[in-house]
């Protein structure tokens, strides 16, 4: 098989072979010729060197189209490889060794093309999941710091009343003393349990399961559950909602845990006998949300940082443990809407938007 190829037609072994053989001819048949033309020995012969030197120039130039120029172009090809550039090919077309090998050259070069993409891809991969460990070590010690510092007071509280409670031979005291020890255990238990819901929000922890419901509806019993049966009210409470179903597509149960904290932040800061207005307006395939309370106003220097996780300022009553705006936040970021918080003449406005669906 192998001595076939070397003889084919196509090989440049037998194209130089066969050329070799027409030259030989020619310069036999030429030298003949030019001793039968009728001119001296002297003409004839210098007849017969200018065809050869036109011969000559011939074969350099066939030379070159078959040999010299397939050459410069593959020595250019693998120079363009060995710098990594693959993006050109080498476009030999001749059916001999060198159109095969330019061919094996730009089937490598797709190869290696398609190695170094997966490489890079493989890297960029690679540079995210240690990204992504770095920011888990990171929100780990940022947990294990938060969890430090807000378990000092209820702990301390605890401990105080705890050691109260031993010394303490009155029964009401006692009584008062265990109370106020089993208030503090729950809201501590409700800390961790927030912090560690935020943290697995923000670690991609936990995923949303969006499904298709209507939101008036949610936020009529939200709104009920908190605000209407509550026995505490001290507020007029003010409304406008659509008179007909709005549907969305999202996460139901985590929609709830926004319009909750987000009620339950204006319940806590509306001022005795202010308004606590809730709206909710169906616009260009957009459902918008707001919920105002009147009362204090928040620093403008203050309004983004009351997403923040503990944000913590004396001056405001909007401070808290910043915990429940932090989810808020995080829930809607997730989902990309926009959402936000704004002072307005006697109060504060929280808001957020969402698209609706049929």
């Amino acid at each position: 098989m192998k001595n076939s190829n070397n003889l084919s037609i196509h090989s440049i072994r037998k194209k130089i072979l066969l050329m070799s053989k027409v030259i030989g001819a020619i310069l036999v048949i030429s030298y003949i010729l030019s001793t039968k033309l009728p001119f001296s020995s002297d003409i004839s012969f210098f007849i017969w060197t200018v065809f050869m030197v036109l011969l000559i120039f011939a074969v350099d130039f066939l030379m070159s189209c078959f040999i010299s120029k397939p050459i410069a172009e593959l020595e250019q090809a693998a120079k363009r490889m060995a710098d990594l550039d693959f993006s050109s090919t080498c476009d030999i077309m001749t059916n001999d060794e060198f159109g095969r090998l330019s061919a094996s050259l730009n089937v490598m070069a797709e190869n290696l093309q398609n190695a170094f993409i997966k490489l890079e891809e493989a890297n960029k991969q690679l540079e995210k999941d240690v990204e992504q460990e770095r920011i888990l070590l990171a929100e780990r010690k940022d947990l294990v710091d938060s969890l430090s510092h807000e378990m000092k007071t209820p702990l301390g509280v605890i401990r105080a009343y705890a050691e109260g409670y031993q010394d303490e031979d009155d029964e009401t005291k006692k009584q008062k003393y265990a109370e106020i020890i089993i208030s503090e255990t729950e809201r501590m238990n409700q800390l961790i349990t927030t912090l560690l819901d935020l943290s697995a929000l923000e670690t991609g922890a936990v995923q949303l399961n969006p499904e298709r419901f209507d939101f008036v509806e949610l936020l009529e019993t939200v709104a009920g559950r908190l605000l209407i049966d509550a026995p505490d009210a001290n507020f007029e409470l003010q409304y406008e909602l659509p008179d007909y179903k709005v549907y969305v597509y999202t996460d139901k149960i985590r929609m709830e845990q926004v319009l909750n904290n987000l009620i339950i932040n204006a319940k806590k800061n509306v001022r005795p006998e202010g308004i606590l207005k809730l709206c909710l307006s169906d616009e260009n395939g957009l459902l918008y949300f707001s919920v105002y309370n009147q009362g204090d106003t928040i620093p403008d220097e203050k309004l983004k940082k009351i997403w923040t996780k503990f944000y913590r300022d004396s001056r405001s009553k909007y401070s808290g443990s910043g915990l429940g705006l932090a989810i808020v936040a995080q829930i809607l970021s997730m989902q990309e809407l926009s959402y936000g918080a704004k002072n307005l003449a006697d109060g504060v406005q929280f808001y957020f938007s969402i698209p609706t669906i049929q």
